[in-house]
């Protein structure tokens, strides 16, 4: 964040968010004016903003299309809805021309000549070049569904999996049916079973049409050099559905059948029917010489279309998520089919020399950060393709990291230890993230190293966001792989250049570690904005000689001035200051065995900026205090002057009074020019001042310093704990989410033995947060020792140490003396390897795993932890730490019954289905009742189990700065009671990131969640469920199918779906989310009451009132177990369990659970509360109604009740979650964005049912249904987060 301007004041009370809110209200008016101003210099005959159609003829049919677009727009965006409309999708090889003149696809459409909104644009066919034949060639593979699942490096097993399609939400006529018949989607949930990864298991594939049998480059490529002089470029071979093998040649002019076959080469032209058949497109070509082939693609075209888009189309700017189970290979979703264009599609994508992959990418990031940025379209699309940039550079990156830790590209110093070497592959600069050359022997050696790449990739991503005009970073991506992390980045001109004698490789900040510093001053003005932002201090530091050097950045971070004259930015991992509080009590003053792994613990920046804000209201607070200070000595002042001269002072009274107005105004007030802090990165390094005044300067410093640890340990995180007690916030529900919550407040996961410290001490009301953290603990201390493993390992032992390293850890119980899996070929094949994992028992991996719990997080785990742990989730913890896959089946965890040993064998499954899915129709197979069931194995892992590992990525990709902007400003108009300008603003927001990241991209998945939510308080709902679908389907591709984000969205999606009256849908989508719910966390978590209250809810508005009490008790049960019998919250649960008993016809229980209410009320909030007296009116009226029924059943009708209209404290209605860490939202209150949040759930049960005693007991008694229970949808008033007040 930039600093404050001098300039500004603030009042007392207010936050220093205060300039941010100015830019978000000014970023807004820009918004609104910036399409609809004329550039006075530049007249265009077309309208500046508006949509209009364009022309634009063909050479086919059907001639002439119609494309909206704006002037705006650049012409290869044209370019690109031409070959995506379905009429068009032939063409890939064409320009667009205009009057005759051919148009440069980088230009705009307004920097056209001539071009109006009447103007027609003509397509013309180009020649081929072999580049562009692959490219067409590859294109044609997709459109008519010949291309298969592709076994890729960076994306694992069913990467970017979506489950929305799966959900059977049914239909209206299904609603209906399920209200006569008592069915609905919660129908037969079971609360007592255990959790199912079948969840996992995606829709069966349907078999899509296929236009041909097999298309593929014919083995007569490449063409010889005589006919490639006469245009030929490649040779394809197709077998058409008639079963024809048809050889056709791929020209400078198009593509023709030729007389070739699979033993005669002869690429002339071959006559059909009597004439030559030439056509420029290949789609074309085929459609002209196979009949069947236009019938089936047009058959595939429709599939598609009945498809979502989004969960078809393939991520461009992300990588999609692979989730961490996955079926087993021999299931229907991974049937292996033939290609023979599969393998050679590395060099239709890159070329013969693999020229087209090879990229310049330092040159690219730093040219593309120089474009212009002054107006919003040059913002837009310069952020749009830095986006475009970082992925492909992350996705480079990966490709490299994985192939160099196979051992396939030769190190550039093959002669020095493996850590040590380096590499280059596509451009990309690799190194271990391990101490090779011993740079970080004083600070832990390979730990440090491994810490500081993180915290490098942490400093780079810092400084992108900055965006500061100048300043270069390279590309930085960290990549981790079978224990080996692999450090990815650009090259930066004349990093390896060789200095003359006497001259520094660098130019800025440390040279040889401390000993030699450089500071060249043309860095100093451009590293003091970075270092502004970042409230890092301008500081002196002190070579090996004692000289003195002023840096304005840490010793450590490193300035390059690099041979293209460009300032470079290296070594960002020092941006903080370091932990010394932790440091000093766990790395200085520990035991050598037990002692913290590295020293390169250092404070997070979100902390420091914390810190700032902390110190920024200390600053006005006193100021306020000085100016009242001064104010009442003044008054005191001129009272005795006014005691002197009792006239002069009434004769002035009424002129002054204005000016006294003025002096209140401006005591309000403060100016916060003078308020300097920053912090010293560099203190408790060694740094060795030489007179008394850098001494003090750098005690000084050191203070500040250990006043933001204090901050960190005395308010940071006992805050975080108070606000998970109370409720106020979203709560975790998994290790991510805990993790992503810690971090926003800026604590390190260090502190996670702190965290579950605390929570412990606060009893079941955090139980949730404690489980949570000590599975967190485990895990990580599970990876860092699996990595340690997996380091020197042979990848295909890998699958063999860590099952038998999982064995040990949760399987004991399944089998408590588990031995290794082997492999006696590989084992001798491998004579050599590192085999340390087979001497691995239960009994010392517990001992080691307590050990390295409380090296790294400073927590003794209990005698017991074994038995507190659950095994599904921490199976999930260690998978998504380590990139693992597991095949879906059903693992033993515990000693296994005669009737679970057909269950727990790793059997090929059938149909899609796994362990005892389906038993009725398997069944009913005859087949299937005579087969033996294959033992159950004799562990509860065994090496086929893990089926993939995936690559783990961390990337300095920056977020758009417009597009968050965008959105700032629209939450601020709606707040401002700016309705239409506010969506407007939203409008754009969504368009910014959908134009800046594509559409499937985290960024874009919250934006449509935050959106949702905004239009839901805006009462608009159909948009809210429009937008909340696409939160699902991208949060589930990008994210995972059971990320804490996704289990939110759906959450969401079913609230929003109720509200606007398709309750089947939203009970259907709730299921899906809670049984992931389930899978993550388990069951009994705090904010799972809220879900359950929903369920219930709808399942009253569908009058199933059975199963709603159903969902009543299991959330009060939960309610009980965490708060107690005696606490409100659950008294308010059983205040609503007692309504649903009333309903569901049992006056008893009612009676009871309104009694259990009634006295917990009295009790905690005094006889004089409402909700006391609230519950006293119902019981009373309970008890009266359960008598009399008792007693006269049959005189029902002739009963007379006195009516008491009672206004409950809040309606019974279904609410939002928030996000993990997120506040709830109160009623009218816009929710704060989502954006980069960490996701969860909240869910302090409040709410009681809007209708009267009289109304409840008359539907009881049978006389009448609710007061519009026919005519009106019930619970479909606007619902509230949890906490909102009525």
């Amino acid at each position: 964040m930039a600093a404050v301007a001098d300039s500004e004041t603030l009042s007392v009370g207010e936050e220093v968010t205060k300039e941010q809110q100015e830019r978000q209200e000014q970023l807004g008016k820009e918004l609104e004016n910036e399409v609809a101003q004329d550039d006075d210099q530049e007249q265009l005959e077309a309208p500046m903003s508006e949509m209009f159609p364009l022309t634009i003829k063909l050479p086919y049919h059907p001639k002439q299309i119609q494309i909206m677009v704006t002037t705006q727009e650049q012409v290869q965006d044209i370019r690109q809805s031409v070959v995506e409309l379905p009429d068009t999708v032939q063409y890939s090889c064409f320009h667009l021309e205009h009057n005759g003149t051919r148009i440069n696809d980088f230009i705009e459409l307004s920097d056209v000549p001539g071009i109006t909104a009447e103007s027609e644009l003509v397509l013309v066919e180009d020649p081929y070049t072999e580049k562009e034949a692959r490219i067409h060639f590859l294109r044609m593979r997709e459109l008519i569904g010949v291309t298969g699942p592709r076994v890729d490096a960076v994306q694992g097993i069913s990467a970017g999996l979506s489950l929305f399609e799966s959900i059977k939400t049914g239909d209206e006529q299904a609603a209906k049916v399920g209200a006569a018949t008592g069915t609905h989607p919660m129908s037969d949930y079971d609360f007592d079973a255990p959790a199912n990864f079948d969840h996992y298991i995606p829709p069966a594939p349907k078999a899509t049409p296929k236009a041909v049998r097999s298309i593929a480059l014919s083995a007569w490529n490449p063409p010889p050099y005589h006919l490639r002089q006469r245009g030929h470029l490649l040779y394809i071979q197709v077998q058409t559905l008639e079963a024809d093998t048809i050889h056709i040649t791929s020209h400078v002019s198009g593509f023709y059948v030729n007389k070739s076959t699979t033993t005669t080469f002869d690429p002339s032209p071959k006559l059909v029917n009597g004439k030559r058949v030439h056509q420029h497109s290949l789609l074309n070509l085929l459609s002209e010489i196979s009949p069947q082939f236009v019938k089936e693609f047009q058959a595939l075209q429709e599939s598609s279309a009945n498809r979502d888009p989004l969960v078809t189309f393939q991520p461009t700017n992300a990588i999609p998520a692979s989730p961490w189970l996955v079926p087993p290979p021999k299931a229907p979703y991974h049937v292996h089919q033939p290609d023979l264009a599969r393998p050679q599609e590395t060099y239709l994508t890159s070329g013969t020399e693999n020229i087209d992959s090879l990229r310049d990418f330092n040159e690219e990031f730093q040219s593309t950060r120089e474009l212009p940025r002054e107006t919003v379209q040059e913002r837009v699309f310069r952020e749009r393709l830095l986006s475009k940039l970082f992925a492909d550079y992350t996705e480079a990156a990966v490709r490299g990291a994985v192939s160099i830790a196979k051992g396939e590209v030769a190190p550039l110093n093959p002669t020095e230890g493996r850590d040590a070497q380096i590499y280059v592959y596509n451009n990309i600069f690799f190194s271990y993230g391990a101490d090779g050359v011993g740079t970080f022997a004083n600070d832990g050696g390979d730990e440090a190293a491994r810490v500081a790449t993180g915290k490098d990739v942490l400093g780079v991503k810092a400084v992108n966001q900055l965006d500061i005009p100048g300043l270069s970073t390279p590309g930085t991506v960290v990549v981790d792989y079978l224990g080996r992390r692999l450090v990815a980045q650009s090259i930066v001109p004349g990093i390896f250049k060789q200095k003359e004698e006497g001259q520094n490789q660098i130019d800025y900040g440390g040279v040889e570690g401390k000993d030699v510093i450089a500071t060249t001053e043309t860095f100093v003005p451009i590293f003091e904005k970075m270092s502004k932002a970042m409230r890092v201090k301008k500081h002196n530091v002190w070579d090996k000689e004692g000289k003195k050097h002023e840096l304005v950045a840490s010793v450590e971070t490193k300035g390059l001035l690099g041979t293209d004259a460009r300032k470079y930015v290296l070594d960002l991992y020092r941006i903080t200051p370091l932990d010394v509080d932790w440091l000093e009590k766990h790395w200085k003053n520990g035991e050598s065995e037990s002692k913290y792994p590295h020293r390169m613990a250092v404070l997070r920046q979100e902390l420091v900026e914390g810190f700032w804000k902390f110190k920024m209201r200390e600053y006005v607070a006193g100021e306020m205090e000085k100016k009242r200070k001064a104010k009442q000595e003044e008054t005191a002042k001129k009272a005795e002057e006014d005691a002197a001269k009792p006239d002069e002072a009434e004769a002035e009274a009424e002129g002054e009074k204005p000016e006294e107005d003025k002096k209140e105004e401006q005591i309000d007030r403060v100016d916060i020019s003078g308020f300097d802090f920053a912090l010293n990165p560099d203190v408790f390094s060694g740094q060795q001042p030489q007179t008394e005044e850098e001494k003090a300067e750098l005690q000084q410093d050191e203070e500040n310093v250990r006043a933001a640890c204090a901050y960190l340990v005395d308010k940071v995180i006992p805050g975080l704990i108070e606000d998970l007690k109370e409720g106020e916030v979203g709560s975790p529900v998994d290790g991510q989410s805990l993790s992503r919550l810690m971090h926003k407040r800026g604590i390190n996961v260090r502190y996670l033995g702190v965290i579950a410290t605390k929570a412990s001490e606060q009893g079941s009301k955090l139980d949730s947060i404690r489980i949570i953290t000590l599975q967190e603990m485990i895990a990580r201390a599970s990876k860092h020792m699996l990595n340690a493993l997996l380091h020197n390992l042979p990848q295909p032992l890998a699958p063999y140490a860590i099952s038998h390293f999982l064995n040990c850890l949760i399987g004991t119980a399944y089998n408590a003396d588990p031995k290794p899996e082997k492999d006696q070929e590989l084992w001798e094949l491998y004579h050599d390897a590192d085999l340390s994992f087979e001497k691995i028992t239960p009994n010392a991996l517990k001992s080691i795993l307590e050990k390295e719990v409380f090296r790294r997080f400073r927590y003794t785990l209990s005698e017991g932890w074994t038995n507190e742990i659950k095994h599904q989730q921490l199976l999930r913890e260690i998978a998504l730490k380590l990139g693992l896959q597991f095949s879906i089946r059903k693992y033993q965890f515990q000693p296994l019954s005669e009737e679970g040993v057909a269950a727990a064998a790793p059997t090929p499954t059938t149909n899609g289905t796994t362990g005892g899915k389906r038993k009725k129709s398997k069944a009913a197979t005859p087949a299937a009742a005579t087969e033996v069931a294959p033992p159950a194995p004799a562990t509860t892992f065994v090496a086929d189990d893990i089926l993939n590992v995936v690559p783990l990525v961390k990337d300095a990709s920056s977020r758009s700065q417009l597009a968050e902007e965008a959105l700032e400003a629209g939450r601020i108009s709606i707040i401002q009671d700016q309705k239409d300008l506010g969506q407007e603003l939203l409008l754009e927001s969504l368009s910014l990131h959908e134009q800046i990241y594509g559409v499937l991209h985290p960024e874009v998945a919250r934006v449509y969640n935050t959106l949702a939510m905004l239009y839901y308080q805006l009462d608009e709902k159909p948009a809210a469920v429009e937008l909340a679908r696409k939160a699902v389907i991208v949060s589930e591709r990008t994210l995972g199918v059971d990320s804490s984000e996704t289990i939110l969205n759906y959450l969401n999606l079913g609230l929003f779906e109720h509200s606007n009256g398709n309750t089947h849908a939203a009970l259907a989508y709730i299921r899906h989310a809670f049984g992931f719910w389930r899978i993550i966390y388990g069951d009994g978590h705090p904010d799972s009451v809220t879900t359950m209250n929903n369920a219930a809810v709808m399942l009253q508005a569908l009058k199933h009132y059975h199963d709603s009490r159903k969902w009543f008790e299991a959330s009060l049960k939960i309610c009980e177990s965490i708060f107690g019998k005696s606490h409100p919250n659950t008294a308010t649960l059983s205040f609503q369990l007692a309504q649903a008993l009333a309903l569901d016809n049992d006056s008893k229980g009612a009676v009871t659970r309104m009694r259990d209410a009634y006295n917990v009320f009295l009790a905690e909030l005094g006889p004089n509360d409402r909700n006391t007296k609230e519950a006293e009116n119902w019981l009373e009226q309970l008890t009266q109604n359960a008598v009399h029924i008792a007693k006269q059943a049959k005189d029902l009708q002739q009963r007379r009740l006195r009516r008491i209209n009672l206004t409950p404290r809040v309606t019974l209605t279904a609410r939002p979650q928030p996000q993990a860490g997120q506040a709830s939202v109160k009623e009218g209150v816009v929710a704060e964005s989502t954006t980069s949040a960490a996701a969860g759930v909240s869910g302090r049960p409040e709410g009681m049912d809007d209708r009267s005693i009289d109304e409840l007991i008359k539907f009881i008694e049978g006389h009448e249904q609710p007061q519009g229970a026919k005519n009106k949808r019930p619970q479909t008033t606007n619902p509230r987060r949890r906490g909102g007040k009525k």
